[in-house]
């Protein structure tokens, strides 16, 4: 194939990701526009500019290139930890080259070079490592910054990507700096801000929901929530504490000279492609600033109940609740549960033109249209009370509280559900019958509560096995008696599944589902409160009333291969 005819083959390919990627929502079209017209003035390939300027992520990039041009997608954590051997003539192939176009040399088999790829469709690498090795090759795909980094670890000098930013760095960057001007000077220079962007890169890459920078004596610790679970990741030197920190502290527009206070603040940017809303929240501790930075993804998610793991034989009674005309729907759970999500969700479902909603949030995590969202602002005295009750003469039909935080909040909207309009709130309980113990230890009066309450969803999320990395085996006897599993299962052998991490799985898991339970307001419940029955007499009336607990849907989930036994029993109080 002649040099015209490889370049023409190569851009109709380009031109089938592109849109592959328009089609499964991976690109924008105003994106692609911008990227097109960036290409009129610079030349060059429109796949490689929609990489480089972040609007489309490494991994989406790779995916649909191997679909597309059907190779393999391999991850770094399938290759070996040194560089294979090579031909003498493979080895005349240089560094610079690798890092130039993005590829690397993986094996020879057969007298075929294998060849790890960021742009497959570029024929020009493949037709010169072919010339210089007088071998054919066969490529396959892989992340750009993936490929860097083990080219670098294999060719070079083995360094990482932070060890190569942290190279640039000025050797005088003291982890105790008490002048604010040379703080914000360190903090603004260019490789600390390479080295925050590639931790909240990194969390972007591994789907991960918070980053927490950790500052200990002789350290710093970077760790990353991946579905529920902390995973340590590699970590900026001690020395640049004060200055990653700062950097971060900056980005979120918090004041960098306090560091005294708790602060919080936000930073909207764009990773991978993605829009995100980090939420920041700075504390003191013993050797500097304890920094948290919650991720929202407000493009990928999804308000939809069967996605969050809402079965169909749950659904029907929940949203036959959730439809009151008016009253009070409670969502409860430990912070990082999924409350918001399941109360957004809600939202959406509700949200039609004949109705108004008004919610008051702190902070707002996602922006719904056709709904009125109030965001709480403390420090100039408006907070739950006080905004609802201004609501309340914005002649609402549905009303949602961020969280009912004290007796004042409680009362506003117990008065609000009693006067026509449907109420929806969280409350950090552990199930969903200590809703009602916890409103009225707040000082609820029992009869308001039981002539308001509709109904109390309490929620967990545990870990979901990825079906290509998952293995069944049979419950031996002894689990089908300690977990009751015949009552999920009367006939046949019964068979549980377990994680079977791989190199591109490690963990076996992928995502997260909710495990629920629906406490429905009845004349026995109602009897119950009335009489301040405690919380354990008050979920044995929900019981026999067809309340299943939160553990009884794992334990259900998890003979449905959703999930394992292990995740439902580290999530509940059940043992």
């Amino acid at each position: 194939m002649n040099e015209v005819a490889q370049s023409e083959a190569s851009r109709t390919v380009e031109e089938n990701i592109v849109t592959a990627l328009l089609a499964k929502g991976k690109l924008k079209e105003s994106d692609l526009a911008r990227a097109q017209r960036l290409q009129q003035e610079t030349g060059g390939s429109v796949l490689d500019l929609l990489t480089r300027l972040g609007l489309v992520s490494e991994r989406d990039h790779a995916d649909v290139c191997a679909e597309i041009m059907h190779l393999p997608l391999l991850m770094a954590q399938e290759m070996p930890d040194n560089a294979p051997e090579l031909s003498a003539e493979a080895q005349t192939l240089s560094v610079r080259f690798f890092k130039q176009f993005h590829v690397c040399p993986l094996s020879e088999r057969e007298g075929t070079l294998d060849l790890w790829m960021a742009d497959p469709y570029d024929a020009y690498p493949i037709e010169a490592v072919r010339l210089a090795t007088a071998r054919p090759v066969r490529p396959c795909v892989g992340l750009r910054s993936e490929i860097d980094e083990l080219v670098e670890k294999w060719y070079g000098q083995g360094r990482s990507a932070m060890d190569t930013i942290i190279e640039d760095v000025d050797g005088e960057s003291g982890g105790d700096i008490d002048d604010v001007e040379q703080l914000r000077d360190l903090a603004s220079e260019a490789p600390v801000i390479r080295l925050v962007n590639l931790v909240i890169q990194r969390a972007v890459e591994l789907h991960a929901s918070d980053i927490h920078i950790e500052p200990f004596e002789n350290r710093l610790k970077v760790r990353y929530r991946v579905d529920g679970v902390l995973e340590e990741g590699e970590s900026p030197p001690v020395n640049l504490t004060a200055a990653v920190i700062s950097r971060i502290k900056i980005m979120a527009r918090l004041n960098i000279a306090e560091r005294r206070l708790p602060q919080d603040g936000r930073i909207m940017l764009r990773v991978q492609g993605k829009e995100l809303d980090l939420r920041v929240s700075t504390v003191p501790t013993a050797h500097g600033e304890s920094v948290v930075m919650r991720l929202l993804d407000r493009e990928s998610v999804v308000f939809d109940f069967h996605r969050l793991g809402f079965t169909r034989s749950f659904l029907p009674q929940f949203l036959r609740t959730l439809e009151q005309p008016h009253g009070i729907m409670l969502v409860t759970g430990p912070t990082g549960s999924g409350k918001t999500t399941t109360l957004y969700t809600a939202l959406n479902k509700l949200n039609t033109e004949d109705v108004k909603i008004i919610t008051v949030e702190d902070p707002i995590e996602y922006q719904i249209e056709g709904i009125n969202q109030i965001p709480v602002k403390a420090q100039i005295g408006l907070d739950f009370a006080s905004a609802l009750r201004s609501i309340v003469r914005q002649d609402p039909d549905i009303i949602m509280i961020g969280e009912m935080r004290d007796l004042e909040t409680a009362r506003i909207a117990i008065q609000s559900a009693l006067t026509g309009h449907l109420v929806l709130s969280t409350l950090h309980t552990n199930n969903a019958a200590g809703g009602i113990t916890r409103l009225l230890d707040m000082g609820v009066e029992d009869y308001l509560l039981t002539s308001t309450v509709n109904g109390i969803l309490a929620q967990r999320l545990v870990r979901k096995l990825d079906p290509a990395n998952s293995e069944r085996y049979l419950a031996t006897q002894e689990m089908i008696e300690r977990f009751d599993l015949r009552r999920y299962q009367p006939e046949g052998d019964i068979h549980l599944y377990r994680p079977r991490p791989t190199a591109l799985s490690p963990t076996g898991y992928l995502g997260r589902t909710t495990i629920v339970e629906l406490l429905v307001m009845n004349d026995d419940l109602r009897r119950a409160v009335m009489q301040h029955a405690g919380m354990d007499e008050i979920e044995k009336i929900a019981r026999q009333s067809g309340m299943r607990t939160m553990y009884e849907d794992g334990i259900a989930k998890a003979v449905a291969g959703m999930t394992t036994i292990e995740e439902v029993l580290r999530v509940t109080e059940e043992s």
